[in-house]
């Protein structure tokens, strides 16, 4: 019954936040925007894991939303800066068909989870992600720097 006002929750959310997002990334540089939509993601996780009620629920569902709008357009510019102009409409396609073969299996992995463990061990097992993310973008930021596609502005 509350789908709808989560529905709504996320497009503001995410509406709101998308655009201001793009003005900095074009400013601060990608990066950094990028670290801290995966930390509002890892919050995300950890507020919906331990939330028991409505308000939290929702302040978890912000974050969420948040995180999408950090996230999104980023990556579209981080494709649109790595791929050479003859080649960006092939890098957005396959962009888009791995992101939709992930998300079908993270969805399926999700579901699995919540069926065996509950929604509580859903989310812990997403902010474990979402570190592993976080690591792993530490990792390779030493090894692309120079040229580096994630330091672009």
């Amino acid at each position: 019954m509350l789908i709808p006002a989560v529905l709504v929750v996320m497009n503001i959310a995410y509406s709101l936040s998308a655009y201001p997002v793009g003005i900095l990334s074009d400013s601060l540089g990608r990066k950094m925007l990028l670290v801290f939509g995966l930390i509002l993601l890892l919050a995300a996780d950890i507020v919906l894991a331990f939330a028991s009620g409505l308000a939290a629920v929702m302040i978890g569902v912000t974050l969420w939303s948040l995180h999408m709008g950090f996230t999104q357009g980023l990556l579209s510019a981080l494709i649109a800066d790595a791929a050479p102009p003859e080649l960006r409409g092939t890098a957005f396609g396959l962009f888009n068909l791995v992101a939709g073969v992930a998300l079908l299996l993270a969805s399926i992995i999700a579901g699995a989870f919540w069926d065996i463990v509950g929604p509580q061990g859903t989310f812990l097992a997403g902010a474990s992600f979402a570190v592993l993310t976080l690591i792993g973008l530490v990792l390779i930021r030493h090894r692309l720097e120079g040229g580096e596609v994630l330091d672009a502005k």
